[in-house]
């Protein structure tokens, strides 16, 4: 058990692989989103993306409860941000919380990679139904302007029959 990080050693070691990966860490902030506040260990609220470790030390379990760490889970599937949550229940090695947070960053990382492809893609789609949409309703105007300008051409081209009174016309009326 001699190997098993405390909560300061832990959140040290978090903050420095977090950094030398570029972000901007500041620790021990108050995070407040999605409805949930609590103590973050690390945050950099510039790429949305920090840790905490849970510890009795601190009593960070009443600090973060269940239903607010699912609700971050939730907000970290939809891709709002990134955080890394452990906890003392699994005492951890130094070698052992390096190797878990590598992996995250890693992770963190090639999702980042792919999400401006995923939005990209969306946008070319998005944009071709729009043009689709726009091009349709310019064939409609097209094909209405057309029976119209046709109808008028139609009308034109009758001659108007003038209808000559008759005596018994002229007397009716």
């Amino acid at each position: 058990m001699s190997d098993t990080l405390s909560e300061t050693r832990a959140c040290e070691l978090l903050a420095r692989l977090f950094r030398a990966r570029g972000y901007a860490i500041a620790r021990n902030i108050m995070f407040r989103e999605y409805g949930v506040t609590f103590h973050i260990d690390g945050w950099d609220a510039k790429n949305r993306i920090g840790f905490e470790f849970l510890t009795s030390e601190d009593d960070d379990h009443d600090d973060l409860t269940l239903d607010e760490y699912k609700t971050l889970m939730t907000a970290q599937q939809r891709g709002d941000l990134s955080l890394l949550i452990m906890d003392e229940v699994e005492p951890l090695s130094e070698a052992d919380l390096t190797a878990t947070a590598h992996d995250f960053l890693d992770e963190v990382a090639e999702a980042r990679l792919i999400r401006p492809a995923r939005k990209a893609a969306r946008r070319k789609t998005t944009a071709k139904k729009v043009a689709k949409k726009s091009s349709a309703k310019q064939t409609k105007k097209k094909a209405a302007k057309k029976s119209a300008k046709a109808a008028v051409q139609t009308t034109k081209k009758r001659p108007v029959q003038k209808t000559r009174a008759t005596k018994k016309t002229a007397r009716r009326g």
